[in-house]
């Protein structure tokens, strides 16, 4: 990218935050005209624009930082990503109330002039709603609604994004022998290990999967944003992981390494060697399009694991399921269960063309990290792109289970969609 480029895109963001903060700046004129201390509004009106100066500088200069070129995996980024939201959210929701102040200032302004109107009551300042003005009440209450979006960002960021939360799902499973009823897996997913900066947090979130005593631990990919190093600081922590009949993992699109801008000749192999070792010294038995039979009282059961495959979004495809079922006989292995991290896969191929996998377990949505979900009711920016974005999916006799992820990218918290740590139990159908 040129210089020219860089600057006129740098130009471009400012300008528009900068159109945002003076439209804001009328409300916070209009809320403080009223103050008969001087230095105190003053105060608030310098303060409004020396936070808002240095967050403008703070942002452009992320273009010009070395190490934020790679993206979410930089937490410089994903702090002043989470800076922006939390900034920003708030005053696109109090500009919408400034904007329905002016309209209907501009109509009551029209509608006089077209109608001949002349007296005091057409004026919109001599309609009062409880001793206020009109234009008070609506920006008074813009101020109000967008104290909303403020405390709920503010509490995702301070403590959403490591608030774990336990889901039970038992998964009704055609012709499940009578050894797997009551069969337990804990999944998780989207760990992100790039993000993570607490890793007390972490550790009770690793002991809270392991006190559900579950039979296997699943793991559907994205263990790091981009690069293996960023996993080593907790290779401790996540080797605590256990149970009865071991922990299997799968690749996410973020483990290949491939959103690396700058890698020299051979690095992004060895980095990709390097997460696969890493896995091995977790414990972990990572399945790279081939499959497991497991035993149970003589009875079979194969877990397959396949390589990241997405189609939506242009993620790479390294999966290859019809490898990974090579061996399979459906005679004496009744029950199938796949982990691949994109659920996307599942509509595309899996339902398609694999009729015997009755289970696929997926991840990588993390419900968008903002959403509401409220009995009988949940909702997602994510549920337009992803139509299987959280929770359990049924169509005939196969189901998809979505984990919202363990970890957070990006964004630095969870709003409305808490990390997961999932628990499904197989029963008879």
């Amino acid at each position: 990218m040129s210089l020219t480029t860089l600057l006129f895109r740098v130009g471009l963001m400012v300008g528009i935050l900068l159109i945002i903060d003076l439209y804001a700046y009328q409300g916070i004129k209009f809320l403080t005209a009223n103050i008969s201390n001087t230095r105190w509004k003053m105060g608030i009106r310098i303060g409004y624009w020396a936070i808002t100066a240095g967050f403008l500088i703070l942002t452009a200069s992320l273009f010009f930082v070395p190490g934020a070129k790679n993206g979410p995996s930089s937490k410089l980024v994903t702090s002043t990503f989470g800076f922006f939201v939390l900034a920003y959210l708030p005053k696109l929701v109090f500009l919408s109330f400034l904007l329905i102040d002016d309209i209907q200032i501009l109509v009551r302004f029209l509608g006089g002039r077209l109608l001949g109107l002349a007296n005091a009551s057409s004026h919109p300042d001599m309609i009062h709603y409880s001793g206020m003005t009109r234009s008070e009440f609506i920006v008074k209450a813009g101020v109000l609604v967008a104290a909303i979006p403020f405390v709920s960002v503010a509490y995702g960021i301070l403590k959403g994004r490591y608030d774990y939360k336990i889901r039970r799902v038992k998964i009704p499973i055609l012709n499940l022998p009578k050894e797997w009823e009551g069969f337990r897996i804990t999944q998780l997913s989207d760990i992100h290990a790039g993000s993570l900066d607490d890793k007390a947090a972490v550790l009770r979130g690793i002991e809270m999967a392991n006190s559900e005593k579950a039979d296997i631990i699943c793991f559907t990919g994205d263990l790091v944003n981009n690069k293996a190093e960023e996993a080593e600081p907790f290779l401790k922590i996540l080797s605590k992981l256990q149970a009865p009949m071991g922990v299997y993992s799968v690749l996410g699109n973020h483990d290949y390494g491939d959103y690396v801008r700058d890698w020299k000749p051979g690095e992004k192999e060895a980095n990709f060697k390097r997460l696969l070792h890493l896995q091995k010294e977790f414990g972990w038995n990572l399945l790279l399009n081939e499959h497991v039979i497991l035993e149970k009282e003589g009875s079979r059961l194969a877990l397959i694991g396949i390589e990241n495959w997405g189609a939506k979004g242009g993620f790479a495809r390294y999966g290859n399921l019809k490898q990974a079922i090579e061996g399979i006989d459906r005679a004496t292995v009744p029950v199938q269960i796949l982990l691949s991290h994109d659920p996307s896969h599942w509509d595309a191929e899996v339902r398609q063309s694999y009729p015997d996998i009755q289970l696929t377990l997926s991840g990588h949505t993390h419900g968008f990290q903002f959403g509401i979900e409220i009995p009988g009711f949940h909702w997602s920016p994510v549920q337009y792109v992803y139509k299987q974005w959280a929770g359990l999916y049924t169509e005939i006799k196969q189901h998809l289970y979505v984990n919202r992820g363990f970890g957070f990218i990006g964004f630095p918290g969870r709003v409305g969609i808490l990390p997961e740590i999932s628990v499904l139990e197989l029963t008879r159908a």
